[in-house]
């Protein structure tokens, strides 16, 4: 129940004051035009920065299809760095016989299949190579089959391009030489024989011609990057924030104002969501 203000001395009904009621007077109403026509000029500025920072986007461009030394690029058993990641390597080394394998869930320009996959080791460490893709997994195996059968592959020069390891669910995914569906070198180690030389945490897609019955495996230069003007992005998240402010601001001068009419009229500790259309006085006594 709405209370009677206090100390008027009059019998008379007043309309308690609301927010809603003080905001649609016209001043307040002017005011609010006002704010939404200041908020819709910065909300414009936000969107100017925004597209200057996109505008002034720095293009970020790598040579990566210059072919250095694999140990100039990364060495065996260094974490792979962004610098190194898809650059055109050469490394000579011998496959090791008997670490064929096949990986599945191989992409090739749409179609899913399978990569055979050697152990090239060189002097200073060894490094998974990719050397062809086949849509039929036993294909693929055929060929992996063949490649481990010869005891003497001799040196060879492998050129491609240094890849990152994919990472693995260690809670969901479990090595198994029947399904490796993921290019994860410390997975493919556990599937290789005694391995005791470096590592090296990429692996190499090899532009080299395929073996027989596989395929050459797309591995395209890749697309530059580009880095956003972070002070402009900034600006426009701040211009946002004063457009906002600007609807608040009006917001809080109309509550302010609805505050004081109520101390003047007595309304006090009275709940700001009661919104009777009028409140009685006290009798004069």
């Amino acid at each position: 129940m709405t209370e009677s203000p206090q100390g008027t001395g009059t019998s008379e009904y007043v309309r308690y004051p609301t927010f809603a009621r003080a905001a649609l007077r016209p001043r307040w109403l002017a005011l609010l035009a006002f704010a939404l026509a200041v908020a819709a000029g910065f909300a414009w500025l936000g969107q100017w920065q925004l597209g200057r920072a996109v505008e002034t986007a720095t293009v970020v461009e790598r040579d990566t299809e210059t072919v250095r030394p694999l140990e100039e690029v990364l060495a065996f058993g260094d974490p792979m760095t962004d610098a190194a990641v898809d650059s055109m390597v050469t490394v000579t080394g011998s496959f090791r016989p008997g670490d064929w394998l096949i990986v599945g869930d191989r992409d090739n320009e749409g179609e899913t299949g399978y990569w055979v996959v050697g152990l090239l080791v060189a002097d200073s460490g060894s490094v998974a190579v990719a050397v062809g893709w086949t849509a039929d997994e036993a294909g693929a195996q055929q060929v992996a089959d063949r490649l481990n059968a010869e005891t003497d592959s001799g040196p060879v020069v492998v050129t491609g391009r240094l890849t990152a390891g994919e990472a693995v669910d260690v809670d969901t995914d479990t090595p198994s030489a029947d399904a490796i569906d993921r290019m994860s070198i410390p997975w493919l180690a556990n599937m290789w024989s005694e391995v005791t030389e470096p590592v090296s945490l990429g692996y190499i897609v090899s532009h080299d011609d395929p073996p027989s019955g596989l395929v050459a495996i797309p591995s395209p230069k890749p697309e530059a990057t580009a880095e956003l003007n972070w002070l402009n992005l900034f600006y426009a998240i701040e211009w946002v924030v004063f457009s906002g402010f600007a609807v608040f601001l009006w917001w809080r001068l109309v509550a302010d104002d609805v505050r004081r009419e109520r101390e003047d009229l007595g309304f006090i500790d009275i709940d700001d969501e009661l919104d009777d259309d009028a409140a009685p006085s006290n009798d004069a006594s």
